[in-house]
């Protein structure tokens, strides 16, 4: 791997691919004479130096201005500065004995490391890994702690990929948590982004052709995947995946919007991803699963067979849409194609809705046949970051429905044969909303951020944009412990109740479901599908609030 390594107390090595430069020079943290690298075969330099860990350096490539090293294990100063070299030896683990979960036994809860406490740090989140396990979880998903501009951010415009944030507890902070959450019984899995880097301190373009205009993105020229001297930055990606099970422990990796990804080559990289990630998970006698986010119904991702990927699983949209415009009435933007009570019927018993039908929020079609997928292979949810965030004021569905009519969708979410996760805080019913945020340091950049926040909801007439470099628009956005820890919490009881029964019922037999509506409003589930065990009825019918949970819900095993 590229990067700084430890040899011994007192040296080190740096490597640094740079294939087109002519120079390539260290410059060690108060130390004003460079340290000169040297060319070996493939554009990679090297140096071998007094250095040992905690020490700092820059890279300089063909005299210009230094910057920190594409492989950085921790930028403790921030994206602009400079790199420490850490040993990832030094730290003692506690988890010999745990060889992950498959993913039929994931019951996933998202959480973002800078909001899901007051703190927001890893080691304040090891405190609430007793109240997740008890709760019924088996897996948290962090949201991306790649490096990223300032110490706000929903962790998306990540620049250093392999160094761990400063601002949340840093390379030791993430190793404790994964540790901790291990010794809890907790798989842990990580957030990782490879279509795209974020704009500010995205310095690659100075080391080598990591981009192409061959192709284009959302945010730009694609990641060179599939062009010239494309072999090293497809092996800068997939070491990176294999960097954060091998150094960090973890269980799992979502890939995220693997449909803006734009390679055509002959192997895709979320396929090599996962074929590596396979062999590290043999060798270290471990289960890890990779799970994609696309939108696009394709069951290709999931499919073991030639120019298939092969992924464990993907997050599965139609569910969360059918269920979103059941419980609200919203029908514009990408709502547009729900709302028919039949739709919410086939994501239980299908996972994908839309399998090759018009879809005229693209005007396209959208999908193709779910039928080769098992549920456990959809992991679905009724809240996510993205469901709740890409509102223009981050309403959770709390904000947004009475609460006596969440029971409901949490019973099927919760007992579907799905692989389902769970937002943090949805389990209690948090109130606080999950806004869009960034620290940028470039006015450019702040005010680009601010004027796309408000274009993106032309298509939804959301007017009030709260400004998403408002560090008040980050602290609303913390989690209130305060309401789960209050006594007499229902919402909280309910979860906690249904995840008992998934366990005892759900996850002890065969994955399918048989759903349906037996009359107007009146929705109901079999599990599984042939041979029944457990039976749930919910009444979305409008009902008055009192006693409305017992009367419009029931769950029969």
């Amino acid at each position: 791997m590229l990067g700084a390594h430890v040899i011994n107390h007192n040296t080190a090595e740096i490597r640094v691919w740079a294939p087109k430069a002519q120079q390539v020079t260290i410059v060690m943290a108060d130390e004003n004479q460079g340290l000169p690298m040297r060319r070996g075969e493939g554009g990679i330099w090297t140096l071998e130096t007094r250095a040992s860990a905690g020490d700092r350096y820059l890279v300089s490539v063909d005299q210009n201005k230094p910057a920190p090293d594409p492989v950085s294990r921790f930028l403790p100063l921030g994206i602009h500065g400079p790199t420490e070299i850490v040993d990832p030896e030094k730290y003692e683990w506690h988890d010999g004995g745990w060889r992950g979960l498959p993913l039929e036994q994931y019951v996933i809860y998202e959480l973002h490391t800078g909001t899901f406490t007051p703190e927001g740090t890893f080691d304040a989140a090891i405190e609430k890994l007793g109240y997740l396990r008890e709760l019924g979880i088996t897996a948290i998903e962090i949201m991306p702690v790649s490096a990223f501009p300032g110490e706000r951010n929903w962790g998306y415009d990540g620049v250093g990929l392999y160094a761990v944030q400063a601002s949340y507890g840093g390379p030791e902070g993430l190793r404790r948590l994964v540790d901790a959450a291990h010794r809890a019984g907790l798989a842990v899995m990580l957030d990782v982004v490879y279509n795209h880097f974020g704009n500010e301190g995205n310095y690659l373009r100075q080391f080598g052709p990591y981009f192409t205009d061959r192709h284009k993105t959302p945010w730009g020229d694609a990641i060179n995947y599939d062009q010239a001297d494309s072999a090293p930055v497809r092996r800068f990606i997939v070491e990176n995946a294999l960097y954060w099970i091998r150094e960090y422990h973890l269980d799992g990796l979502r890939l995220d919007a693997v449909q803006t990804i734009r390679d055509d080559s002959g192997l895709h990289i979320a396929a090599e991803i996962k074929v590596k990630v396979q062999e590290l998970a043999e060798e270290l006698r471990r289960t890890v699963c990779v799970i994609a986010e696309t939108d696009e119904n394709d069951p290709r991702y999931t499919r073991k067979a030639p120019g298939a990927y092969g992924l464990d699983a993907i997050w599965s949209d139609d569910f969360h849409h059918a269920f979103h415009v059941l419980l609200t009435g919203e029908r514009k933007g990408y709502y547009q194609d729900f709302g028919r009570p039949e739709q919410v019927v086939r994501a239980l018993n299908e996972g994908f809705v839309f399998q090759g039908e018009q879809f005229n929020f693209w005007g396209r079609h959208r999908g193709s046949s779910s039928r080769e997928m098992l549920l456990p292979q959809h992991v679905v949810c009724i809240q996510n970051h993205d469901q709740i965030g890409n509102r223009a004021r981050g309403e959770r569905l709390s904000a947004l429905v009475p609460e006596a009519r969440l029971f409901a969708p949490a019973a099927f979410l919760l007992l579907a044969p799905h692989t389902p996760l769970l937002f943090m805080g949805q389990e209690y019913g948090e109130t606080a909303p999950f806004l869009f945020f960034t620290s940028y340091s470039d006015p450019a950049l702040q005010a680009a951020v601010r004027k796309g926040r408000r274009e993106e909801f032309k298509d939804f007439d959301w007017n009030d944009v709260p400004d998403p470099e408002d560090p008040a628009t980050f602290n609303r956005s913390k989690l209130n412990w305060e309401l789960a820890l209050r006594g007499n919490n229902q919402m909280l009881a309910w979860y906690r109740e249904l995840l008992a029964l998934r366990k005892r019922v759900v996850m002890a037999g065969p994955r399918t479901a048989r759903a349906a509506w037996r009359e107007p409003g009146l929705l109901t589930m079999q599990l599984p599908a042939e041979q029944p065990r457990l039976v749930v009825t919910a009444n979305f019918k409008p009902i008055p609030e009192a006693g409305e949970r017992d009367r419009a819900l029931g769950v029969n095993g």
